[in-house]
Parts: C-alpha cells; structure tokens; sequence
C-alpha cells in the first residue's frame, strides 16, 4: 500500500442500512478506478475526550455515529488519477448520500509504515495524531518499536499514514480535528484486529508491556483523537488470505 485517502464522517443510525448499501456500490467505481481496498467501520467504542474526539471532528449529533473509513491506492500518481474520474462519474452523482457530505473531513496520506500479515479484519482502533512536522523520522520510530508490541499482542495491521494532501474545510477538517498549530502535521492511523475479543485483550496485554513506547513521545498525546471501530464493509481487489 502506498497511498491512502482518509475519512471521518457523521451518519444517521438510521442510515446505517443505507450507508452500507451506498459504499458497497460505490466500490465498483472505486475499483475501476485504481483502488485496491475500501474499509467503512462504525463507531463501537468512541469515547468523548476532554479537548478533541471523533465526535466533534464531525460535529456529530446524538442521533448518528461516527464512520472511521479509508481507501487504498498503489500511489499518488493512481490516487489523483481516481479522483479525476470519480468527479466525473455519474454514477457516484446519482447515489443518494445518506449522510452530511458538508460535515465529512478528508485528505490524501502516505504510509510511513505498514506492517501486517495476511488476515481478516474484525475490528479496528482508529487514531488522529498532531505530529510536529519536524519529528517525521522520531515519529516513524516510535510507531514502529509500538507496533511490533502490538503485533505481539494480536494485532494483524498497523498503519501510520502522514498527512500529504489535507484540504481545509469550512465547517470541518483534520485539523480542527486535533487542534492543529502551524508547526504540525496530521497523521491518519489505524491499527486492525481479528475481532473485538482479540482487540479488548490485545489492548489488555500491550498497556501491560513494558516495551510499550509513550514517554517523549513527538506529539501532544492530549490532542490524540482515538476509538474502535466496527468494520461494515471491506472491499478489495483481492481477498485477504
């Protein structure tokens, strides 16, 4: 995987159905147009925090849940490509949103590490990082020496993906999402698990571990945005073995 666009967005629980419905028909579009993998998850264990949190990325209301989704690319080259002609396809036109695309907040990241095996993913730990933009390589580190931890720990993917293409958005962005300052960057991150069991005590056995890094840490863990995730559609180009 080499490039990813991320998303954060509020939908009805009413629409929960119908959003499952209108992101499983837009994979075909997606596909056709160079994707290799598109992941919706519902909000499952979200808490509120103190200063940010999901749901006031997305000003969401009490009666809709917050979506944690993503889609893969080969590259950037690939990516901008998709996007042209997903501009220009009326099929997506024609699909009736099922949720407030003005509230949605999006951008282009890079991976700066991913590091998975091959398994069905069943849950997902989401997480929104204000990084210094100078603490590229410290950060890198430390999200590596953490994610062998939790592969230790059952963990199947750990992703860390560096904010590359990030709009401003009127109402809604990333970085009103973790409070963003001029000297920082947005990082897209996400950590996959076989099911929800296997997350409740991986996360158990990794706040135990000693190796676990969280000292010096190169960004305010305070303005961390994080929750878990149920995965409602994954689609790829190819099944995961």
């Amino acid at each position: 995987m080499s490039y990813v666009d991320g998303f954060v967005a509020a939908v009805p629980h009413a629409n929960r159905d119908a959003f499952i419905a209108h992101a499983r028909a837009a994979w075909d579009v997606f596909a056709e147009a160079g994707a290799t993998r598109q992941v919706e998850c519902w909000a499952d264990d979200v808490p509120a925090g103190t200063r940010t949190d999901f749901a006031r990325s997305v000003e969401c209301g009490d009666d809709e849940a917050v979506v944690f989704s993503w889609v893969e690319y080969p590259d950037r080259a690939t990516r901008d490509a998709a996007q042209q002609q997903l501009m220009n396809d009326a099929r997506l036109h024609d699909m009736p949103m099922p949720f407030d695309g003005a509230r949605m907040i999006f951008g282009g990241f890079l991976p700066i590490l991913d590091e998975r095996i091959h398994a069905t993913t069943g849950y997902v730990d989401g997480v929104l990082v204000p990084v210094r933009s100078d603490a590229r390589d410290a950060y890198s580190a430390f999200a590596a020496h953490n994610a062998a931890v939790f592969r230790d720990h059952g963990a199947v993917r750990v992703v860390e993906a560096w904010g590359d293409d990030v709009p401003a958005g009127t109402r809604t962005d990333f970085a009103r999402a973790v409070q963003l300052q001029p000297d920082e960057t947005v990082v897209f991150a996400w950590i996959e698990w076989p099911s929800k069991d296997a997350r409740n005590a991986g996360w158990g056995r990794v706040m135990a571990d000693d190796r676990l890094g969280s000292r010096d840490a190169p960004f305010d863990g305070k303005r961390m945005v994080y929750g878990g995730f149920e995965p409602v559609v994954d689609m790829r180009t190819e099944p995961a073995a």
